[in-house]
């Protein structure tokens, strides 16, 4: 069965060939701008449909039997090339757009310097995303979903109601994500009581963030995923739903601001074989009071995500979708 643009999507099968065409489809149409190196969205949108796509078919496993060229840890593997690119090219931006104007000269011409290293990085990246969108195992895995799209092959579960299996699809994800640890940094719990301390000086702050990072970094990931298969979804729930995933992409953003600093400070750091504060004190300055400005952002969300009332209200919300009409 292939869905016609006449056909309307019923059982999760439906659902499952839906998302697959999509994210495919939006996939290869950025390829040959991605090739010719123009437009630095055309790789964003790019690696974004790669990222979905791949998060498409893990979470739908249940419902398609994909080809072994189609499966996730292939797409995997391209999607982080396009993602090593396509952080240079942020950190690019940010360098040039927001850094390098708000420095004094004295430290505008070492920025300058690191600059040109940050290009000749990216080049070298641009060479590898060239390499690897030519190769065997890219064109195999085209050819593939292109095949799949054409005489799709389904699961046990495809012909289950999409409305019956939205609950078990979403729940071990979201509960996943609520149980990660990043929740508890900077909280003290005992006995089940929750002390979060809203009086950490910047000092404070950046100690935290500089021993915890890595847990923050992980918890946006995972919130990258979770927020992907979910705005799959939101057709089938109420205004609700809408503003967990707003609040989830929220999490995203802030949490990824906290990483873009220590990425940009490790890279900083490494170019210039010496602490920032030594080299550019305006910047190390700035880039502490950014993670500041950003913890505190964070701090709101997660105190409303470690109230046991809004982790009920969001696990309700999902075990109750809106019938749509067969």
């Amino acid at each position: 069965m292939v869905l016609t643009s006449t056909s309307a999507p019923k059982v999760f099968g439906d659902w499952a060939y839906l998302a697959i065409e999509k994210h495919f489809q939006k996939t290869i149409k950025h390829e040959s701008d991605v090739l010719n190196d123009k437009d630095p969205e055309a790789l964003h949108q790019m690696r974004v449909g790669m990222r979905r796509l791949r998060t498409a078919v893990t979470s739908f496993a249940p419902a398609i039997t994909l080809p072994k060229a189609a499966r996730d840890q292939n797409i995997g593997k391209i999607a982080r090339r396009l993602g090593e690119l396509r952080d240079l090219d942020v950190l690019q931006d940010t360098l040039q757009n927001q850094y390098l104007p708000t420095l004094p000269k004295s430290e505008q011409k070492t920025f300058k310097k690191v600059l040109a290293t940050l290009e000749k990085d990216r080049q070298d990246s641009l060479e590898k995303v060239h390499k690897t969108l030519k190769q065997e195992r890219y064109l195999e895995l085209k050819q593939a979903f292109k095949k799949w799209l054409e005489e799709p092959n389904y699961g046990a579960f495809a012909e289950f109601s999409i409305e019956d299996v939205l609950p078990d699809l979403l729940l071990p994800l979201v509960s996943e994500l609520l149980l990660h640890p990043a929740w508890l940094v900077g909280v003290k719990l005992e006995a089940g009581e929750i002390e979060a301390k809203n009086d950490l000086d910047s000092k404070l702050v950046v100690e935290l963030l500089n021993n915890q990072g890595d847990l923050l970094h992980s918890l946006r990931k995972q919130a990258k995923g979770v927020r992907y298969q979910m705005e799959l979804f939101t057709d089938f729930y109420s205004s609700a739903y809408q503003n967990y995933v707003t609040d989830i992409k929220s999490i995203q953003q802030i949490l990824g601001r906290i990483q873009d600093s220590f990425v940009l400070a490790e890279f900083l750091t490494d170019t210039l074989n010496t602490e920032i504060a030594v080299e550019l004190p305006t910047l190390s300055t700035q880039l502490s009071s950014d993670r500041y400005e950003a913890w505190q952002e964070w701090r709101s969300l997660q105190q409303r995500y470690l109230n046991s009332q809004t982790r009920k209200n969001v696990h309700q919300t999902i075990l109750t979708p809106i019938l749509t009409e067969g």
